[in-house]
């Protein structure tokens, strides 16, 4: 998938939950190790928080509170694909597996990141704004 700047939220909503349901197929692929159990538990925990906080973030009551929840799925996406180097560096699973996943990852951060960044700028701007109504 390519990053598309002009994606809407339920087309971002749709992506981020087929993430979440790849995450959740790589996790089973996992060895029943103690390293695989582990890096499983962890994965899919941040995995799928990336799907239920961009929901959150889609429903949120303020421009704080999504600039907020935006950063949080920023966090979640990038957490992601750290535990995806891990498998791919340890040779835990086949590079094939895992790096069309870890580009999603990477992708949705990017997204994520361009979005917080936007909505925080227009926040300050619309504070400037409200400050300079009050001076005047």
């Amino acid at each position: 998938m390519l990053i598309a700047h002009n994606m809407t939220s339920e087309e971002l909503k749709n992506r981020t939950k087929a993430f979440a349901l790849r995450v959740m197929n790589l996790m089973e692929a996992l060895p029943n190790s103690i390293k695989g159990r582990a890096i499983a538990n962890q994965i899919v925990r941040s995995g799928m928080s990336v799907a239920a906080n961009y929901r959150a973030a889609c429903r949120a009551r303020s421009r704080a509170e999504f600039v907020s929840r935006i950063g949080v799925v920023e966090e979640e996406a990038d957490e992601t694909a750290l535990w995806l180097e891990l498998i791919i560096e340890d040779k835990i699973l086949t590079d094939k597996k895992v790096m069309p996943l870890h580009k999603e990852a990477n992708e949705l951060v990017a997204i994520m990141a361009a979005s917080y960044k936007s909505a925080r700028s227009l926040n300050k701007s619309a504070i400037s704004n409200q400050q300079s109504k009050i001076r005047t």
